[in-house]
């Protein structure tokens, strides 16, 4: 059993049966040859059912101390060795003694850092940036419109396709993680900006890309992230903008409009509740203005009034005992 032959069963039949995406796909195929070449150069190339609990370990520390990865890409590679060899296992192609991670400690969680959000008035400067008086502009400015607007990820952004638009019924059809098809209704200045750029760009089959190059390409994703990039920085936002930002503000805003967990859970297109919940966090100035609204900012100037304007002993004497 090669190493070869083994991460291309994981990840052409195992990860691909299951739906996931081509970049999550080629992440993995990319984490596990890593960890082969280490094992080749450092362990005298074992075969996969010859690794080790050690040889796993000494790999975490090599990419902490070595590569200087952070806790987050170590966690990454541990569950990506995890998922394979259990995969194996499952598939019939290792004995469970064999999996050198079945008993492998498990690596402390990192804490989940709050996401940076964009003010109201940040996002209004933002969306304004894009020209009008172009095709390209209008593309623009609907592009930063429909992610802020619906909170789809770059990469469902880049793959949405003409016939997914249906203006009429004020919807968009995406295709999230996992193959997972969701529709998201539309507000009217999403769609008064779709239509304004479908309306300059053409009508196009139903098959084509919606958002369009100045090649008539389809857009990257690598494009999108370069549009935002762009325009945050006209703008002038003093903050590191990205789709995945918009994607978190649109979440944030919808917080604070008092919209539930539930909803904003199957907009953004989350399976489970406890992804969403990172969006419950409260920003600086909202633990400022519920201090401001605590009852004692009332009963504090009744307090002063009742002190003496004169200098006040440090305590009283006791009473002499007679």
């Amino acid at each position: 059993m090669t190493w070869e032959y083994v991460i291309c069963l994981y990840t052409e039949t195992h990860c691909a049966s299951r739906g996931l995406r081509s970049l999550t796909i080629a992440a993995y195929d990319r984490t596990l040859h890593q960890f082969r070449e280490y094992v080749r150069l450092e362990h005298d190339d074992p075969a996969p059912q010859e690794v080790s609990g050690r040889m796993v370990l000494e790999y975490l520390t090599h990419l902490r101390e070595v590569r200087d990865n952070g806790d987050s890409a170590v966690n990454r590679t541990v569950t990506v060795l995890k998922n394979f060899y259990r995969a194996l296992v499952a598939m019939g192609h290792l004995e469970l003694r064999e999996n050198p991670l079945a008993e492998f400690p498990t690596v402390k969680g990192v804490a989940r850092k709050l996401p940076v959000v964009l003010s109201e008035e940040e996002v209004a400067q933002l969306l304004e940036a894009p020209p009008t008086d172009t095709v390209l502009g209008l593309r623009d400015r609907a592009l930063l419109t429909l992610i802020y607007g619906t909170g789809i990820r770059a990469t469902e952004c880049a793959s949405l396709r003409e016939g997914d638009v249906d203006l009429q019924e004020r919807t968009i059809r995406v295709i999230g993680k996992g193959g997972h098809e969701r529709v998201i209704p539309l507000n009217d200045p999403v769609v008064e900006v779709l239509a304004a750029y479908r309306t300059a760009r053409g009508v196009l089959p139903a098959t084509s890309a919606f958002f369009r190059s100045r090649r008539q390409k389809r857009l990257s994703r690598g494009a999108v992230y370069d549009r935002v990039r762009k325009y945050a920085q006209r703008a002038k936002i003093p903050k590191r903008v990205s789709p995945h930002t918009l994607r978190h503000t649109f979440a944030t805003h919808l917080v604070k409009a008092h919209v539930n967990l539930v909803t904003i859970r199957d907009l953004l297109g989350h399976r489970q509740i406890t992804s969403t919940q990172i969006y419950l966090h409260v920003t600086a100035e909202d633990l400022r203005a519920a201090i401001v609204r605590h009852p004692v900012a009332e009963l504090a100037p009744r307090v002063g009034l009742l002190l003496p304007h004169r200098k006040l002993p440090f305590q009283h004497a006791p009473p002499r005992r007679r």
